[in-house]
């Protein structure tokens, strides 16, 4: 079970290998890429009455060192908590459901307008290549980030995933947040709502 959220964090890492390209593209481009970012629209992470729902009975999945919690449903439990990763899953085996949130601390002077807009453009280009179904800018616990979810896999059992990612300044350090709740593609449609529930229920501090 534990290596599942390994591979999961593994694979979110190796989709980043042109972020650097990316990053380098825009901060040629000079602030034109940091407008983009800012004057792009964010809607409300709001969840749906049936994911509400999904989470009723639920009960708190805190992260005390970094300063987050979320609603998880009540048989979800804790698969570990470091200062970097927090980790929950459902029961389900296989076609379990898991909430993965990392968190990786930048310099100071890292451009993380720039970056955000490279995650959104790196998921525009998987959307047009049909790996990515959902695509937007979603504001949670008051930051702006890039909502996606991957179109469901051609192998039932290969993973399926919902990812933000927003950058936060806390305790003194720029972070980059990677919150992904993910499942196999046969459990997904089953764990969904619960699973945008989770997301939407995300508090933080900043």
């Amino acid at each position: 079970m534990k290596q599942i959220p390994t591979i999961l964090v593994l694979g979110f890492a190796l989709s980043l290998c042109n972020l650097g390209t990316k990053l380098k593209s825009s901060n040629s481009g000079g602030s034109g890429s940091e407008k983009s970012s800012s004057s792009s629209s964010a809607e409300k992470g709001t969840p749906t009455d049936a994911q509400t729902q999904a989470l009723a009975g639920g009960q708190e999945a805190k992260w005390g060192r970094q300063g987050m919690s979320w609603t998880v449903p009540p048989k979800w439990k804790e698969d570990s908590n470091d200062a970097n990763q927090l980790v929950w899953s459902s029961p389900g085996g296989s076609e379990a459901a898991h909430l993965i949130v990392s968190i990786s601390p930048m310099d100071d002077s890292f451009p993380t307008d720039s970056s955000i807009q490279a995650f959104y453009d790196q998921a525009e280009t998987r959307r047009k290549h049909f790996e990515v179904d959902e695509l937007k800018w979603v504001e949670i616990g008051g930051l702006k980030g890039v909502q996606f979810r991957e179109s469901n896999p051609e192998k039932p059992d290969d993973f399926r995933r919902l990812q933000w990612l927003a950058y936060r300044k806390y305790a003194g350090q720029v972070q980059m947040i990677n919150l992904m709740l993910s499942s196999n593609g046969s459990g997904f449609p089953k764990h969904q709502d619960e699973m945008y529930g989770v997301l939407y229920s995300t508090k933080l501090e900043h």
